[in-house]
């Protein structure tokens, strides 16, 4: 449901008038909302409003095939992050293939400010954002969360994955063309944008 956007006019001098206005306004709004059932407002826990695709949620980490995270423990996210709420402890992985994974990644939620700095700047589109925005704790434990939940997070079929970047990116087509052009023309072949 859309809200509608009043303009308020401030040059109207104080009088019966405006108070005509005001009454008319909120007999409307009644009418609306008992005889046609328009109502507003919606039963909150039962309902909820639809959020965009580009919400900026509480954060998931994306996992391999085989169930390890993707993250490389590059420190981009945390060192772009303007709260720095993340924190990150880098370990060597056996394989000659990965270089490095997070022996401990966590995100404290009330330092978050939610700005999305972090998935612009994973290189390995391992952090992500989801639709989520119920965040609720007793303590302040509850709200830092570590590794394991962030990735158990993907599993949320409710909300579904908010904020990524490859998603919103305007200048994709735009990019995709030139290098097809740069192809046909000159048999070059340049780094196609990663999907």
């Amino acid at each position: 449901m859309s809200s509608r956007v009043f303009t308020v006019n401030r040059n109207v001098h104080p009088g019966f008038w405006p108070i005509i206005i005001g009454h008319w306004e909120t007999l409307k709004n009644l009418f609306r909302t008992l005889v046609l059932r328009q109502a507003s407002t919606i039963q909150y826990p039962e309902q909820k409003r639809d959020v965009s695709r580009r919400y900026r949620g509480i954060h998931i980490l994306a996992a391999r095939a085989d169930g390890t995270p993707k993250c490389v423990a590059c420190f981009l996210c945390a060192t772009v992050c303007p709260a720095e709420c993340i924190h990150i402890e880098a370990g060597e992985r056996p394989e000659r293939t990965i270089e490095k994974y997070p022996v401990r990644f966590e995100i404290d939620l009330l330092r978050c400010v939610y700005c999305g700095f972090c998935v612009d700047a994973c290189p390995e589109e391992a952090i992500l954002m989801s639709r989520e925005n119920d965040l609720v704790g007793t303590s302040r434990e509850e709200l830092i969360i570590d590794r394991d939940r962030l990735m158990r997070r993907a599993g949320l079929a409710e909300h579904g994955v908010g904020y990524r970047p490859t998603d919103h990116d305007l200048r994709r087509p735009v990019r995709i063309e030139a290098i097809e052009d740069m192809k046909n023309r000159y048999g070059l072949n340049g780094p196609r944008p990663r999907r």
